[in-house]
């Protein structure tokens, strides 16, 4: 490991020394927060968009039924309440006096429409199969909506809070991607692609006003041209948009803060359980054994990552923080291994091939397995593709082993159908690995249907402790929310999410 990581400390040296080679002074505008962002919004209507920038924009400018707290539970947002009076019926009373940007006023008839129109394909969008479980709606006045579901979903209002939905007006189609019209707390200006977008403040907003006047967003891909803009202070903030090298090297700033909190953003290993060394459990839990994550979190994350034992965040109402863990034992690894009939030949048992991607950090993590897992017997090779022709082998199970993150699929618990339930096997989900057990597809679907959370949570717990055992994945760590900004921006609080929801609290100082 140790030519990687010092490879490591050696880029990191490069980057602090070409930081103050581009520095210059360049005031900023006193009313306007310039964020920088890595991509331009794909599409900024809350129907369609499911990139995160449109998603996290979106959030600024509509909003949705239902918002999500700290511990990643709903709350009220335009509803002010809600009643389940079965599992089939879920009602809704809306915020009265909400208005949308054009000075429309809200009512349940948008609610209804912004729904209707995935449901019965006036949109054409990805988040319609959110929905598949909603057999109708009514607006039977104008603050109140009445959901009426073909079969008891209680992922219902999740699909329905921030980030997920957002309520658009009446009859509105595809002209909401042009010009996005919503009831948030601030309103779109402009945009111009791969360049910038400019939102204002919603003066008419509902619910407490933000205090920043105007935000630009301005597209900066490379990663390097981004600390750059932070250092001279021609930007103001960037969040998770900056490798950990970089950030360490922003610390000693003088003009510039930074911020981390805990977030969601889960890396993890997966296994294809249909390979026939890796379908025996105890395989996987030798290699669970085997991994070590302190160097990694150490040198690569440089501190900015904390391990994981669950797909869901520590955060989540769901999370069981008593399932079986891995502690790196390499003794214990080849204990399980001979125990299987996996002998070592010249000091190798069997080989394995890991697929990745051409990205940086994923490169040397992979590395670093290689020989970790080269000292309890197992060969492991590495094969780097191109993002999208690594992707669609994984989607289409032409892997032993791979590793990838989810980024705000594992919020809420319903992640565990998407990837664990023997139905959702590619195409139908996320199940890439083919992991099937029947006793987990029953906890699933019972936990599905399921109204009462505290119930829920003791399904979901089952869940946990059975995947702990089975090892479909290595939970591996969670990334830290560093939001990197110039001292001029105070009163920004982080979310676990990560989003940009720290700009309706955020204020400039005149100084």
């Amino acid at each position: 490991m140790t030519i990687y990581f010092r490879f490591l400390f050696l880029l990191a040296g490069i980057g602090i020394l070409l930081l103050p080679l581009l520095s210059c002074s360049q005031a900023p505008d006193q009313n306007t927060l310039v964020m920088i962002i890595e991509s331009s919004p794909a599409n900024l209507d809350p129907r369609v968009g499911i990139d995160a920038q449109s998603e996290r924009i979106g959030e600024l400018l509509f909003d949705a039924l239902l918002t999500r707290d700290e511990h990643l539970d709903v709350q009220p947002g335009l509803a002010d309440r809600w009643d389940i009076p079965d599992p089939l019926t879920y009602i809704f009373h809306l915020h009265r006096g909400v208005t949308f940007h054009d000075g429309r006023p809200l009512s349940s008839r948008d609610v209804k429409w912004t729904l209707d129109s995935l449901l019965e394909g006036k949109i054409r969008s990805t988040k319609s199969a959110a929905y598949r479980f909603v057999d109708h709606i009514e607006a039977p006045d104008d603050f109140t909506v009445v959901f009426h579901l073909k079969e008891p979903n209680s992922t219902l209002l999740w699909n329905l809070s921030e980030g997920a939905s957002g309520i658009v007006p009446y009859g509105s189609l595809d002209e909401i991607t042009r010009q996005p019209i919503g009831s948030g707390p601030f309103k779109f200006v402009s945009a111009e692609q791969d360049k910038e977008i400019i939102i204002a403040r919603n003066n008419n907003y509902w619910g407490t006003k933000p205090r920043l006047s105007r935000i630009r967003f301005t597209i900066v891909p490379d990663a390097t041209t981004r600390a750059l803009e932070l250092r001279k202070g021609s930007a103001d903030a960037a969040i998770n948009a900056l490798t950990s090298d970089t950030i360490v090297a922003l610390e000693r700033e003088p003009n510039l803060q930074i911020d981390r909190a805990p977030g969601t953003v889960l890396s993890y290993l997966a296994f294809n359980l249909r390979d026939p060394t890796l379908r025996d459990v105890r395989v996987r839990q030798a290699i669970a054994y085997a991994v070590d994550r302190a160097p990694l979190l150490q040198y690569i994350w440089r501190g900015f990552a904390q391990p994981a034992q669950s797909i869901l965040p520590r955060q989540s109402w769901a999370y069981d923080q008593n399932v079986t863990f891995y502690p790196h034992d390499p003794e214990k690894s080849r204990q399980i291994l001979d125990a299987a009939g996996y002998p070592a030949h010249d000091g190798i048992r069997f080989h394995l091939t890991m697929k990745t991607s051409t990205e940086e950090s994923t490169r040397l993590t992979a590395a670093v397995w290689q020989q970790q897992l080269r000292e309890i017997g197992i060969a492991l090779d590495i094969r780097t593709f191109e993002f999208a022709t690594f992707f669609a082998d994984v989607t289409s199970g032409a892997f032993q082993l791979y590793s990838l993150r989810w980024i705000g699929g594992n919020e809420d618990p319903d992640i565990f159908e998407y990837a664990f339930d023997s139905s959702r096997f590619p195409p139908k989900g996320a199940n890439r690995g083919f992991y099937s057990n029947p006793r987990v597809d029953s906890l699933i679907d019972r936990a599905r249907r399921e109204v009462d959370q505290d119930t829920r949570k003791k399904l979901y717990d089952e869940v946990q402790e059975i995947l702990a055992q089975d090892v479909p994945y290595i939970n591996l760590w969670y990334f830290d929310n560093v939001l990197v900004h110039t001292r001029r921006v105070q009163n920004a609080t982080l979310n676990p999410s990560g989003n940009y929801g720290f700009l309706k609290t955020a204020e400039l100082s005149q100084q």
